[in-house]
Order: structure tokens, then C-alpha cells, then sequence
């Protein structure tokens, strides 16, 4: 068996929504630096550009879209013009905070419609591409927060949105078994990126954070990336419907 050809991407085409920063671009990075034609997309444009012409530069193969997750029409006409896909990766997502007594409806549709409604369109259109072509892998973006309950900041609608998305993985896997399609998500713990710079009391909460977590870190952005690459790969032929934890051992507790 050629372990490292599983691995090997070479020859498929793979697209990452919010692709733009963090735990996307290092995934679009993983994917490319692999072998695979990565599709960047970002809602904005400016940031999958960047991206992609970060990973042009290192000689990797890469394009880039802007993309809403939240709109059908802007996903099923991305669909088209880019045909049947290897590998989707969906990671495009938002966090806001507030306890559940004072969440706004807004605050919940916003997070609920990227985190949730976001994934399921994706799946929904380039997966019918996929099952249309044959097969494909698909990974989502979960959370160790579709697994537990955070401490100390109180963020109900995000952890319902990740559970959701888990379970929504697992649903489609089993649809699709037999289809060829696999799907899988990954569940990471805190991860160092922008996203915690608006969190408030940041400094004190990572901190915490840091205490609750068994390897007494956060993670990095590739450590996530390389889970998904792997997921995305033959390597992983045998395994849909499965939440990876990459978590640093914070759910064991």
C-alpha cells in the first residue's frame, strides 16, 4: 500500500469557504500544499484573493471567489461555473456572545444562518455536484462547543449552531453513503485567531481557557488544517460521519 499517495491530493479540486483568514486560509494551505487546486472563497473578495495569492506564491495552485454562505443563488451560480468538486471544506462562521435571557434575535439568526444554514446550502448545492459526478469528500467546521457547554462566556446560539452542524454531518453521511459522497467534520478547541481578538476580556478568558484545556494551550490554525486535509484524502476512505475532536484533549474532561 502507498500510504503517502492516500494522502496525496494531486488532481482534485477543492473549495474553502472563509478561506479569507485563520483556520480557512490554513486549510486552503494544507489542501493546496498537497496537491489540490484550491478555490478560496471569503465573503470578502479581498481576503480570498489574498489568500490565493499567498498560495500562487508559493508556487501552489489557487484561485479565488467572493462568497455569501447564506445566499443560494450566489452558491448555486459559483456551482455551476466551477462544475463538480473534489472536496469541500465548509468553514465560513461567526461568533458573538451574550447571555441567553439578553440575545437578540438578530445576534441568533446572524450566527445560526452563517454557522448552520451557511453549511447546509453549501452541502446541499456542491453536494448534488458531487453525487452528480460520482464522489467527493466533504469536512465541516464544527466544534468542540457542538460537545459541551463553554465556561465562562455564555454563547447558547453558537453552541447550538455547532451541534447542529454535527448533526447535520452525520445526516448527510449516512444519505450519501452509498452515493460516494463522504462527511466528516472537525471539532477544534479555542483556536489562535482573529476571531478571539473581539472577544471582550480576551487576555483573562484565554487564560481560563488555557486551565480548562488538558494540554494547557490553544491551538493553531494548521493543527486543524491538517485534520481536515486528512479527512479530505483517501487516507481517510473509510470514515463519514464522523466529528474529529482537535481539541487538545479539552472534552475529556
Amino acid at each position: 500500500m502507498n500510504y503517502a499517495a492516500k494522502l496525496s491530493l494531486a488532481g482534485k479540486r477543492a473549495l474553502v469557504t472563509g478561506a479569507g483568514q485563520g483556520i480557512g486560509a490554513a486549510c486552503a494551505e494544507a489542501l493546496a500544499a498537497t496537491g489540490a487546486h484550491v478555490i478560496c472563497t471569503d465573503l470578502v473578495a479581498e481576503r480570498a484573493e489574498a489568500t490565493a495569492e499567498t498560495l500562487r506564491g508559493k508556487g501552489l495552485a489557487a484561485e479565488a471567489h467572493a462568497l455569501d454562505v447564506t445566499d443560494t443563488n450566489a452558491i448555486e451560480a459559483l456551482s455551476a461555473r466551477l462544475g463538480a468538486l473534489d472536496i469541500l471544506v465548509c468553514n465560513a462562521g461567526v461568533v458573538t456572545s451574550a447571555g441567553a435571557e439578553d440575545l437578540s434575535d438578530d445576534d441568533w439568526d446572524f450566527v445560526t444562518k452563517v454557522n448552520l444554514t451557511g453549511v447546509f446550502r453549501c452541502c446541499r448545492t456542491f453536494g448534488r455536484a458531487m453525487l452528480g459526478a460520482g464522489g467527493g469528500a466533504i469536512v465541516n467546521i464544527g466544534s468542540m462547543s457542538g460537545h459541551i457547554v463553554n465556561t465562562p462566556q455564555p454563547q447558547c446560539h453558537y453552541n447550538a449552531s455547532k451541534a447542529a452542524v454535527h448533526q447535520l454531518t452525520r445526516s448527510l453521511a449516512v444519505e450519501w453513503a452509498t452515493r460516494g459522497v463522504r462527511v466528516n467534520a472537525v471539532a477544534p478547541t479555542y483556536i489562535a485567531t482573529s476571531l478571539l481578538d473581539s472577544v471582550e476580556n480576551g487576555e483573562a478568558l484565554m487564560a481560563r481557557w488555557k486551565d480548562l484545556t488538558p494540554m494547557g494551550r490553544l491551538g493553531e490554525p494548521h493543527e486543524v488544517a491538517s485534520a481536515v486535509q486528512f479527512l479530505a484524502s483517501d487516507a481517510a476512505s473509510l470514515i463519514t460521519g464522523t466529528i474529529l475532536n482537535v481539541d487538545a484533549g479539552y472534552t475529556c474532561l
